[in-house]
């Protein structure tokens, strides 16, 4: 007659299907994300800084309370600030520099050299470009790009990349309607798609979260400076 002992170690592991809460939180956070653009008009700023860390840092904390996954905050730790830091200076760099090029293409190729760091505006709108690349780095690639590498990694490469650019499109979906008529917001979801995915492209290889922060920073400026 068998041990108790040996009665519970032949006894069937239950399994929890992992990340399970991820597709129902992203939908919610996704519906009362439109719903919050379409409905209500606030300054830039607010959505900035208050709009965002509501509707995208809060639904990250809550899934990561609930699931434990230790990997999306590790794309922020310390040891990658440097580096991340360094290399998003890098590739904004050239983002800058060929905004630049066809910035002054765009006006028949004159080249406007005006030291914008002394407005009064340049700092309030790069920390404004620096909070929206945090906010949107945390929940569309430490959080989203994550979760599907994991959840979805019978998927291509492609396909998960394809997958969280997609997310970042549609999030971002109300403003540009809003903002351009059908023929410009056609090319701003070109743009905007091509964005996300060389974005992810970036983040799968290195997993540094700082990166793209920076880039999206210096990107932002560069589209509100030459556009």
């Amino acid at each position: 007659m068998p041990s108790k002992k040996n009665k519970k170690s032949v006894q069937p592991l239950i399994k929890t299907p992992k990340h399970e809460a991820f597709l129902p939180l992203l939908f919610l956070t996704f519906l009362i994300w439109m719903f919050y653009r379409t409905v209500f008009h606030f300054p830039v700023w607010f959505d900035e800084s208050i709009g965002k860390l509501v509707f995208f840092a809060l639904p990250v904390l809550l899934y990561v309370s609930i699931s434990g996954n230790s990997e999306v905050f590790a794309t922020f730790s310390l040891k990658k600030l440097k580096p991340g830091l360094l290399l998003g200076l890098a590739i904004g760099g050239v983002f800058g520099f060929v905004g630049a090029l066809v910035g002054a293409l765009s006006r028949g190729g004159s080249i406007s050299l005006i030291p914008y760091y002394f407005a009064d505006w340049f700092w309030w709108e790069l920390f404004l470009a620096v909070l929206t690349g945090f906010w949107e780095t945390l929940f569309f690639y430490s959080f989203v790009m994550v979760i599907i590498d994991e959840k979805f990694s019978h998927l291509s490469l492609l396909k998960r990349i394809a997958s969280v650019a997609l997310v970042f499109l549609l999030f971002h979906l109300p403003n540009i309607f809003a903002r351009f008529n059908p023929a410009e917001a056609l090319l701003q979801i070109l743009l905007i798609f091509a964005f996300a995915y060389g974005q992810a492209l970036i983040f799968y290889q290195r997993r540094n979260a700082y990166i793209l922060v920076l880039v999206q920073a210096i990107w932002g400026m560069v589209l509100l400076i030459h556009f």
